[in-house]
């Protein structure tokens, strides 16, 4: 399930792209898929351990174009082992949400992305979020936890500040926003059959839209995410001229 959008955000061939939180990997699978040389990094160290495996399991059944290479590696976002200019392409997805200096974190970006380069940002959008903070303080109050809402325009800002040129944003996931309204409702420390019926249901339906892909729940989607899309995506270059930013 990708919170990119490819079509609004153009991957090339050989691209060098930054998965930066990368997570499960999703997005880097992806962009290795679409011939790009990947670094997935995170912090989660079981995880960046997963990530390779999978980038192994899709060298061996080549799923990757020649020329595409993946790396997954353990780092820090504030501190990113990497110089300046490093990347064509990076991308942060659901993870500024958790992080205090998030400032810090999109300088670190703006350093190791090339003049030219683009970026791609996700975070959970304003409204589904409040509600999900309304229904449970589970749901944020946690070690790792989501720290703050974003508003669209604080978010725009802030990329604006970082030097940063946004051209484009929507909106996705409208089918989850319900799903983690239910957990919520119900109690989001409960997984799998420990989940309430209305929470087990519910995911049962997303698994098979995932899977699926049917047309009905892709228009119903579409047409949902302008209003409930649980995720907000923003799109933006880095200007050969500092000051065109501005």
């Amino acid at each position: 399930m990708l919170t990119v959008d490819f079509s609004r955000f153009p991957l090339a061939p050989g691209d060098r792209v930054l998965d930066l939180g990368c997570g499960a990997g999703r997005h880097a699978f992806e962009c290795y898929r679409r011939g790009a040389r990947v670094v997935a990094l995170d912090q989660n160290s079981e995880e960046i351990r997963e990530v390779a495996k999978w980038f192994a399991a899709m060298e061996e059944a080549g799923e990757a174009p020649k020329g595409a290479t993946a790396t997954a590696m353990e780092g820090d976002a504030l501190a990113l082992p990497f110089p300046d200019d490093s990347f064509d392409v990076v991308i942060i997805s659901e993870v500024m949400e958790h992080i205090h200096d998030d400032k810090g974190v999109l300088a670190e970006m703006v350093r190791v992305l090339r003049p030219g380069g683009r970026i791609a940002v996700t975070v959970p959008r304003y409204g589904p979020e409040r509600i999900c903070w309304a229904l449970s303080d589970a749901y944020h109050e946690v070690e790792g936890g989501h720290i703050r809402i974003y508003k669209a325009d604080e978010l725009i800002g802030r990329i604006r500040e970082a030097g940063l040129r946004p051209y484009g944003s929507h909106h996705a996931h409208a089918l989850h926003s319900p799903y983690w309204w239910l957990k919520c409702a119900f109690g989001v420390e409960k997984d799998g059959d420990e989940a309430a019926l209305p929470v087990r249901a519910y995911h049962k339906l997303l698994v098979w839209d995932i899977m699926k892909k049917p047309l009905a729940t892709r228009l119903a989607e579409k047409a949902l995410d302008p209003l409930i899309g649980k995720s907000l995506v923003v799109y933006a270059t880095k200007p050969h001229n500092p000051k065109a930013a501005a």
